[in-house]
Formats: structure tokens, sequence, C-alpha cells
């Protein structure tokens, strides 16, 4: 009996929305312990620790996504992988475990070439950029070079067994997932909670990431290489990996470009809008961001959770299915935004006030145009992903175009038309208005009920 995309329903759903509710909670937990214990020049450090893993996380360039992709459609029957579009199968097709062994074989090797080359970069270059920080840094600096050890060892290994997370999203096992990074989370916050009370500084934060990672990752290969998939496995002849690899290169790099992008139109505007504004106003801003980001997720939950089922639809050729993940996806992520951002407008500065903030966030008229921007975003990111389903990747070009357009209109809006904190919300605003916005969702719509 063939292993397929495991089933997607209302119990996946809710524990989803549980992980997400919970990682972004573990968060806000620590954050007062850290910043109570935590001499401020510490909590820098920690913060360029943070910023360098997001960097080193960047070097994937889109793979895990695609080895996602690719492995949903293994288990969903096909029988090559193909650089632009899927094979089509049926609904009882098997699966090709000689195909899904050369892919686990291609994914091994490509990690491990990332890692090295991580481990070397952070060695050489990144030792002697810390050493530098360290120069001015008046705290326990032992501690603090043990921590950085305990960093590149997790960056590495975090690294090469990043295909570990596409596995588990590719076979659907969506709350096998949420519950294995609530686990390490729970961990990850107990034991670092734990030691900087030990006194152990830098050191307790990056070993509890260290210790949750391993964790994860064990629970991860435990849950994915079950007994019968590893007797198949044994039983199979593997395809040449590397002829999966090519195929698989050509849309990473494109997603890659498309999330180079999407940093443009996203994350540009906090380091442009600090050399124009004050950092009152970026602060305000911020915080905004910060919130709406986490609305966004909630937003997206639906959509996140059937991308393993997306691809198997598109693989069967199931237009009927796929109309009604649109319409679930799309519907629950209006119906979050309206929601929320109602919850929001009414209750929002008050919560602020609630816990003493010193920072406000975005005036009222502001903070709607705001929630309107970033719903049509992740709108056309939800369509970008149906159409991504298909192996194809029309859109890494518009999404560069985009990135670019929005920090030339950052520039002008913050510069020569001095609009402030209305430059920063525009800007990308008017970027993704003109052309992304309404493409990707129209291309989506015209395929699944115009045909």
């Amino acid at each position: 009996m063939a292993e397929k995309v495991e089933h997607i329903g209302t119990r996946e759903i809710a524990w989803s929305y549980a992980g997400t509710a919970f990682m972004i909670g573990a968060g806000v937990i620590l954050l007062p312990f850290i910043l109570h214990k935590m001499p401020q020049e510490t909590v820098g450090i920690w913060n360029i620790f943070q910023t360098i893993t997001f960097l080193v996380l960047l070097l994937d360039f889109g793979f895990r996504p695609s080895f996602a992709r690719n492995i949903s459609y293994i288990f969903s029957g096909v029988k090559s992988l193909q650089k632009e579009g899927v094979v089509h199968t049926t609904a009882d097709a098997e699966v090709d475990y000689g195909l899904l062994k050369g892919t686990l074989t291609a994914m091994r090797r490509f990690y491990r070439w990332i890692a090295l080359g991580v481990f070397a970069l952070l060695a050489t270059a990144g030792t002697a950029y810390f050493c530098y920080i360290l120069q001015k840094y008046s705290g326990d600096r032992q501690d603090a070079l043990i921590a950085w050890i305990l960093l590149i060892a997790i960056n590495c290994y975090n690294l090469y067994t990043f295909y570990y997370d596409a596995l588990l999203t590719g076979k659907g096992y969506i709350t096998r997932i949420q519950q294995i990074n609530m686990l390490g989370q729970a961990v990850y916050i107990g034991l670092a909670i734990g030691l900087i009370y030990a006194g152990l500084g830098l050191t307790a934060i990056v070993g509890s990431q260290l210790v949750s990672t391993v964790i994860r990752r064990v629970l991860t290969y435990w849950v994915f290489f079950t007994p019968e998939l590893k007797a198949h496995l044994r039983e199979a002849e593997s395809n040449e990996p590397k002829g999966i690899l090519q195929a698989i290169t050509p849309n990473a790099i494109k997603i890659g470009l498309t999330q180079l992008g999407g940093f443009l139109v996203n994350k540009s505007a906090i380091l442009i809008g600090s050399a124009f504004l004050t950092l009152e106003q970026v602060a305000c801003y911020g915080i905004t961001m910060q919130v709406m980001d986490i609305l966004a997720r909630c937003a997206t939950v639906f959509y996140q959770s059937y991308m393993p089922k997306l691809a198997q639809c598109r693989v069967e050729n199931d237009l009927k299915s796929l109309r009604h993940y649109y319409l679930l996806c799309t519907g629950s992520l209006w119906a979050v935004y309206l929601l929320g951002g109602i919850l929001w407008v009414f209750l929002g500065q008050w919560a602020l006030d609630l816990i003493g903030s010193q920072t406000s966030f975005v005036p009222v008229v502001m903070l709607c145009v705001m929630l309107f921007i970033s719903a049509l975003e992740h709108n056309h990111a939800v369509s970008a992903g149906f159409i991504m389903a298909d192996n194809k990747i029309p859109f890494f070009i518009p999404s560069l175009v985009s990135g670019a357009a929005t920090v030339i209109l950052l520039w002008v809006f913050l510069s020569p038309f001095q609009m402030g904190i209305w430059g920063l919300i525009l800007a990308p605003g008017l970027a993704q208005l003109a052309y992304q916005n309404w493409k990707w969702p129209s291309v989506v719509i015209k395929e699944l009920w115009c045909k």
C-alpha cells in the first residue's frame, strides 16, 4: 500500500493555530527574563546573534520549499521530477521509492555542502567580526566566546538538517510539525530561563537553542522515517541524485529571488526609514509592523497547512479541490484580517497602555491603510502559492521589480517629499498594487473558474 500525503482536516488546522499561538507566546514569555537579567550590551550581542542566524537561513535560497513541494509530488505518485510543471497521475498511483531515495540523497548532499560553507564563513570572517565587536564589550567575554562557538555549531547543524522540515511538510504531517515545534520551543524556553537565572548569560540562550534544535531534529527523523518507509527505501534502487537536483534547482533559485524581492518590499522600510525619520517614528512604525506580522501569520494558517494537498491536487489535476482550497484559504485570510483589524483598531492602544508601553501604534487612519495593504500582499502571496504548487514560478522577476520600486519610492517619499511614516506605508503598498496585488489572483481565478 503506497504511503500517500496525509489527510489535512479540522484537527490539523486547529493544531496549526495552536502552534502559531504557542510560538508567538513563548517568545513573549522569554523576552522579559532576558531584559531583566542581562545588561544592555549583552542584549545587543544577542540581537547580533539573531541577525546572523536569520542571514544564514537565507543561504537556503528557496530550496527548502522546493524540496517540500517535490516530496509532496513523490508521495502523490509522480515517477519523475520536472524543471517546470508536473507529470499528472491518478489518485491510486504508487509511490516511486527509488525517486524518493534519490531525492533524499540529493537533499543531504546539497545541505552538507551549504553547512560546510557556512562553517568556513563563520569560523573565519565571522569570528574576526565577532572578535572586533568584543573589543567594545565590557561584559563576560569568555561567556560571549563560548556562546559564539555554540552559535556556529547550531547554525551549521540546523542548516545541515534543514531538509528534515521539508520532509514533514511534503508528507503533510501538519499536526506532528506543530507538536514537535511546540515541544522544542517549550524545552528552549524552560532551559533558557533556568540557565539565565543560574548566571550563564549568552551561553544560556544559545545552548538552549542548540538542545532544542537537536530534540526537534531527532523527533522529526523518528516521525518521517517509519520502519515501513525504511524497508521500502532499503529495497529500492535509487534514482540519480544529480539529475534530481538539476530538476529542482531552476525553480528553487526563482523562489530565492522571489524571497529577496519580498525582503526588499517588506523589510527595507525600517532600514531606509531610519536614515530619514526620528527614532520615535521608526519605533512607532516598527512595533505596528511586528503586530502586523503576527496577524499575517494567523491569517495564512489555512494556506500553510494545505500546501502539501495543493501539490497533490496539481499532480492529480483535481481542479474541483483546488477551487475549494482557494476559497477556504483566501476566505479565512480576509476573515482574520477583518476581525483582527477591528479588534486592533478599538483595543490596540488600550492594550499598550495596560502594559505601560512607552511606544504607541501608528494613528488609526494609518493603521487601517496598513491593514488593507498587508491583506492585499498576503492575498496575492496565497495566489502565487497556488501557482507554485504546479511547479511554475512566473513571479520571481515581478517580485524583484516590486522590491526595487519599493526602495526607489521610499527614497522619493522620505527625502524630496518628506512624507514621514506615510512614506513607509505607501511605498511598498503602491509598488505591489501596480502589478502583483491583482495579477496573481486574476491568474488563479481564470485558471480555476474560466477553463
